[in-house]
């Protein structure tokens, strides 16, 4: 007897399931049971304090995402990690099975990503944000003079690979990364991306750059070691005439520069 047919006997040996996949590619598994599971390729690690709210399903587009509350596993989901954001944006799977035979059932509840987390006595709190928030999105774009594409996303089009740099850090100060040989200005509104130390895997927004550094918008959440390689990617001000003369790209420029603003309604004849 498999599949939902299990769910009708007098005595169900039931149990959740959570396979979470964090954006830079660590995937681990986590049960409700008592006793870890091995289901295909993921071992799922005993957290008997990990419970679902209540989660339901139909043709509505009422109703809230789910909720996933559990205790902080010390080498799984720390609390260290949880601050640092390693699991924004996490995409995460919740199934049901039977602990008496793992994998014979596998009934999938829900599926999202991990939106806000928050903690309070060592335990936490996570968001999972379903299919619904797509449904939640404006159907279409407010006008803009700036562009709303982010750079090399499929709006932007612009080829990136061109534009990342492997940089060995020298010092870090606050929310000042010490890195030599850089042309100031290229990496202000980009992104700044971990490779090595204690940050491994950590994406972090930089503000602007000089010729021996950049400033983050907030500090590194972990301390930085001398030598500690990062990767830096170019950012843009979305700015018409930054798409135009430094990336040759207006045909793909999303927004609207000479668009009459607010201040139109407050002009009137004589007016300066």
């Amino acid at each position: 007897m498999s599949g939902l047919e299990s769910l009708a006997q007098p005595l169900s040996t039931l149990t959740f399931c959570w396979r979470v996949e964090r954006r830079d590619g660590v995937t681990i598994g986590l049960s409700s049971h008592d006793r870890d599971l091995q289901i295909g390729h993921v071992l799922y690690r005993a957290a008997p304090g990990m419970t679902p709210s209540a989660v339901r399903s139909g043709i509505s587009a009422e109703g809230s995402d789910a909720d996933v509350e559990g205790a902080l596993v010390a080498d799984a989901i720390s609390e260290v990690d949880l601050m640092a954001g390693r699991w924004d944006g996490a995409a995460l799977e919740l199934r049901l099975t039977q602990w008496e035979a793992p994998g014979e059932l596998w009934l999938l509840l829900a599926r999202g990503e991990i939106g806000s987390v928050t903690r309070k006595a060592g335990a936490f709190a996570a968001e999972l944000v379903g299919a619904m928030a797509a449904l939640k999105a404006p159907v279409a774009p407010s006008t803009s003079p700036n562009c709303r594409a982010a750079l090399g996303d499929r709006q932007c089009r612009v080829d990136l690979a061109g534009r990342r740099r492997v940089v060995a850090v020298d010092a870090v100060e606050d929310v000042v990364v010490g890195v030599s040989g850089l042309e100031a200005g290229v990496y202000a509104f980009g992104t700044l991306r971990w490779l090595s130390g204690a940050n491994c895997g950590i994406v972090q927004a930089v503000i602007d750059n000089g010729a021996d550094g950049v400033t983050l918008a907030d500090p590194p959440p972990f301390a930085v070691e001398a030598g500690a390689l990062a990767l830096l990617t170019e950012g843009c001000d979305r700015q018409l005439a930054t798409c135009a003369g430094r990336f040759s790209n207006a045909v793909n420029f999303r927004g609207e520069p000479y668009l009459p603003g607010m201040d139109l309604l407050t002009r009137y004849p004589g007016a300066a």
